[in-house]
Formats: C-alpha cells, structure tokens, sequence
C-alpha cells in the first residue's frame, strides 16, 4: 500500500534537494539559532528604485554628499559582490533595480550577520542614504539591513536566466524575476486592459459581472466544460461566451453594457488558443455594426496611440498600421480577391469543391455542405491568412450566425462583421437579432445539429427567448480576444507569452512506483 502518512508527504519532497538547497537551509538553521527570523514582516518600502533613479540620475557625487534623506528600500538580491568586510547587492524592487552598499563598520554586529547569510534571490530590506560610487554608479549606503526572506531553492543561474520556454510557462514566478522582458509585456498586458476599461467607462457603459457556470451552453458555437453541482444535483457547463446573459440586460433596461469576461472553451491548444481565454464583450442599444467598426478603430488607435505615442506596431517584422479607417471588404469580395475566382464561382459549390480538395479537404464530407459553408471554408483556406492589415470583413452568411439580425435587403446574410489583423480573428460583432421567432427558429436549428453529432452547437436557450419576447432594442454587439489583441502589440508570438500561467500538462513530479 502506497505510505499516505504525514511524514511521508513530506519527505518524498525534501528528499528531491539539492546540495546547494541543504547548503541554504543550513544558513536559514544558523539564523534560527541566532534568534534571527528567516521570514520576517513589517519591515516596509518607502521609495522604488525608478524614483530614485529619476530623482538623483543627474546628480553629482559632490551634490548627493550633502543629501542627508534616509530611504527604505526592499526587493529581491539578484548579484552580491562580496569583499570580505563590505558588499554592493543590487536589489530588485519590482520596478527597477538598485545598488545596496553595506560595510561591517557601518551596521551593527547582528545586521552584518544576517548579510553573511545571503544569498542570490534572498529578499532584503535595508535603510540609508543615496550616493555616487567611485564607477560613477547610484547606491544606498546600508545604516540598517535586514534578510527578509530566506530562499531556499537557488535561481537559474545569474548570467543565462530561464530560456526553456517550457519551464517560463510553467514556472512564471521565476520567468518574471530573470527576465525583465516578460514583465514587461505583462506589464503591457495590463495597461492594455486598463485603457479598454476607461474607454467604455468614458462612453458610459455599465461595467457588469454575469455568471460563469451556465445550466445551458450558449452565446457561441463551442465545446463547453462539464462540471457539476452538487447541492442542486445538476450539470452545469462553463461559460463559452457572456453574450446571452449581456443581452438579456438590454431587455432588463441598461443601454450600454460590458464584461471583461474569461471563458472556457474545451477545445485544442495552440500558439492562438489557451482553453481558459479573456474577451471583452460589450452591447449597445440603438447602435449598429457599422457603428462598432468606427467605435472599433476609435478604440484600437487610441490604445497603440497611448502605448506607442504613433499608429503602428511591429508584430514579427511586419508593420501593423492602426492608422483609420481600417480596410473593409465583405466576405465574398476576400473569396474572389485571394481565392482568384469570380464572384458567380463562390456560388458554385463544385467550383469550391475543387479549391477545398486542393488544401487536402474530404470530397465526400465537402459534397453535404451549402455553398455558403464552402464558402466560409474557402474564407478560411485562402484568404484569412493574408489579411494581415486591420480589415473588417462582412457579410457573413446567416447559416453560420445564428444569433446575428440578418440583412434587410439580403436575408441570406446578416449585419456583422470580423476583424482580422495579422491573419488572426480578433474582434466579432453584429447587430442583435431581437426576435424571439427568428431567434427560437435558430436555437432549434442547433439544437438539431447537436443532436446529429456536432459537439459545438448549443442548446436552445429558452429563458433567453422568453426574454426577446418581452422586447430587446435594436442594438450591435461585440467581442474582442484580449489575449490575441495583446499578443499582437507587445509583439508576443505564442498567446501563452501574454497569459500569465497558461494550461500546460500535469506536471509529474515523483516517479511512480
């Protein structure tokens, strides 16, 4: 029988150290016994390395001398250069990093003792003053230093920092404190989410919370995640979209809603795709999707404006321009563009056949399908991913919008429109189909499709046609992937380079036996 004890939990854990880990704790044993705690707290900050920099950079030697300010400051030791009686450390706050210049004559005997059980990745606070070293270099002259932390497992090695990839997504806590540059577009990550918000603030839409377990899988075709309640002894699905819960809001009387919302799509793993995700859906009465295209550059170009202070960004050697209008093309005129086929072709389901086969598509599956699938396939193959400016595409055939308002002039498409940059989907939106008769004849349609097979169709959702049937305004609707718009202004190549901690496989840390 597998040992399940308390001990043993414990053990199969330690026994994994290294040699350099029992050479720390050894240190952290050495404190304990000079009644010296390794985890010690209310030892505050009261200034941050950039502050410092800004305020002193251009200072003399000669004029920091006669500044008497005594600061605190703490952060994480990352390089000690140690000189028997005296020590730079160069500390890393979160912001920036500093110089510490401690000598023995200069802290009392305990203080000292505490710099002699340093090591690279301790965290440490001291209190001193500002000066210029002989290099020319800013630092605080320790009066007071203290080990805050005791750290126990080393850091990659100073020099090379984390480069595995792998281990950055796994191991994030140590990514963001070797490299700089991951901090940094996490940093972007939430600027950019920051300006999202105060620009719908601005425009006066209600920032609201709908829920995240949805007894009805709905709001966009998807593989959901299952789980279940016990209390209520029910299955409940994770949200694959807000969008229901948004628009039942329109009835209930707030014209101008939005969600910062995560979701949960069960779904495969890529460069583009996490299975936990963050959009912003937002929902409008009285607006139009023709609306949502300008609010839509409005919104991008004053968000690369405000990181970049110009209209454009790099992603992966290729100039983006944010500079507006944004082009704008319909579904069709993409087909015939990249697909080279005439506008009668795309028509032609035979025609389409013959391209989808060529990209190594099943005849025999593509001969079950409308023109209007084949094509949005065809969209898929040949012309997506050569939309790589900021371009709206529209018209999008109803058959594969089941919750957008078809055209008046056209039934056969509805209002709504994506945006593509870099080849990639990154905002959807439509004017909201309002009626319940329409809406309930779509659900069914679904509902069917789920039935015969389709894992990503819904359910019909009847609380939310009882709801159309109170009365919904005429409104346009949208949803942007915040990941995606994140990868493509901090020039992040993998969405797992912008999320914080991605989904990765279960890691194995004992063998089994």
């Amino acid at each position: 029988m597998t040992d399940q004890s308390h001990t043993h939990f414990i053990t199969q854990w330690t026994d994994t150290f290294s040699e350099q880990i029992h050479s720390r704790l050894d240190k952290r044993n050495r404190m304990a016994e000079a009644k010296s705690l390794a985890y010690k707290t209310g030892l505050k900050p009261n200034v941050k390395s950039v502050d410092l920099s800004k305020r002193y950079e251009l200072k003399s030697k000669e004029e920091l001398a006669a500044i008497t300010t005594d600061y605190q400051f703490a952060g994480r030791a990352m390089l000690v250069r140690d000189f028997g009686k005296a020590a730079f450390v160069m500390v890393d706050d979160g912001y920036g990093r500093m110089q510490i210049y401690l000598s023995k004559n200069d802290v009392s005997e305990s203080d000292f003792a505490e710099y002699k059980a340093l090591d690279y990745g301790d965290f440490v606070w001291m209190r001193g003053f500002i000066f210029r070293t002989g290099k020319g270099e800013l630092a605080l002259h320790a009066k007071e230093f203290k080990l805050v932390t005791k750290s126990i497992r080393p850091l990659p090695e100073k020099f090379h920092g984390l480069t595995d990839p792998e281990l950055c997504y796994r191991m994030r806590y140590v990514d963001t404190t070797m490299n700089p540059e991951s901090r940094d577009t996490l940093r972007k990550r939430s600027q950019i989410v920051h300006f999202i918000r105060e620009f719908f603030y601005d425009r006066d839409y209600l920032e609201v919370e709908t829920p995240m377990m949805h007894s009805v899988a709905g709001g966009a075709t998807a593989k959901p995640f299952k789980t279940h309640h016990n209390a209520l002894d029910m299955e409940l699905f994770m949200r694959i979209a807000p969008e229901l819960h948004l628009k039942r809001l329109l009835v209930g009387g707030f014209p101008r809603v939005f969600e910062m919302n995560r979701c949960f799509r069960n779904e495969g793993l890529s460069i583009k795709h996490n299975p936990e995700f963050t959009s912003i859906e937002f929902y409008e009465a009285w607006a139009t999707y023709e609306d949502h295209m300008n609010l839509t550059e409005e919104l991008l170009n004053g968000l690369v404006m405000k990181l970049y202070g110009k209209e454009s960004v790099v992603f992966q050697e290729r100039e983006l321009s944010f500079a507006r209008p944004f082009q704008r093309m319909t579904m069709r005129q993409a087909v015939v563009t990249h697909a080279k086929i005439s506008v009668e072709d795309t028509r032609n389901p035979s025609v389409m056949i013959d391209l989808l086969k060529k990209k190594g598509h099943d005849p025999a599956k593509l001969k079950a399908l409308s023109a209007d699938r084949l094509m949005v396939m065809c969209f898929e193959e040949f012309a997506e991913n050569q939309l790589i400016q900021p371009t709206f595409i529209t018209e999008f055939p109803t058959e594969i919008s089941p919750l957008a308002r078809r055209n008046d002039s056209n039934p056969d498409v509805v209002d709504r429109f994506e945006l593509m940059i870099n080849g990639w989907e990154v905002a959807n939106a439509f004017n909201e189909l309002n009626n319940p008769t329409d809406q309930l004849e779509r659900f069914a349609d679904q509902a069917k499709a789920k039935a015969a097979g389709d894992d990503e169709a819904c359910d019909v959702d009847y609380d939310f046609v009882r709801a159309l049937e109170y009365g919904m305004p005429p409104a346009a609707g949208q949803g942007i992937g915040i990941d995606r718009l994140c990868m493509l202004l901090t020039n992040s190549p993998s969405i797992r380079d912008v999320i914080l901690f991605p989904q990765l496989k279960k890691e194995t840390f004992f063998e089994e036996h």
